[in-house]
Parts: C-alpha cells; sequence; structure tokens
C-alpha cells in the first residue's frame, strides 16, 4: 500500500512549465483528464481530497451509529 508521502510524489509540479491563459480560453482539461486511465484519474482525485480534508485518521472514515426506535401503537 503506498503511504500520502508516495502519493504526493507522484504528481510533482513541473516548474519548467509555465502557461498563462484567459477564463475565455477553451478548456482542455476535460480532455486531459478523459484521456487518462481511471486508475490515474482516480489517485488524483484523492490527492486533491487529501489536499483540501487533509491527511488525519479521523478523514479516512467517520463512524456511523444506527438506532432502531420502535413507534409506540396509540
Amino acid at each position: 500500500m503506498e503511504t500520502a508521502g508516495e502519493e504526493i510524489d507522484e504528481f510533482r509540479l513541473d516548474r519548467m512549465h509555465f502557461s498563462v491563459a484567459r477564463l475565455t480560453d477553451p478548456d482542455d482539461a476535460p480532455a486531459y483528464w478523459l484521456s487518462r486511465p481511471v486508475e490515474e484519474r482516480l489517485r488524483a482525485l484523492e490527492l486533491l481530497r487529501r489536499t483540501f480534508y487533509g491527511y488525519t485518521s479521523a478523514g479516512e472514515g467517520l463512524q456511523r451509529v444506527l438506532e432502531v426506535a420502535q413507534l409506540e401503537q396509540r
């Protein structure tokens, strides 16, 4: 199993390539991500999730509590 650091290393920012675009320019990001394998897209999505919500163990899943209550007959 990969650790969080190994996943981040895979998606390093290449600072040698830089471009400036206007907000009105057509966006090629959807075409790029659709051309990538599903596994790569999921790894990138997980990286974004961890970037926004952190790497804490609490973020791995919250316990759900379910209580069944009996409805009293009237």
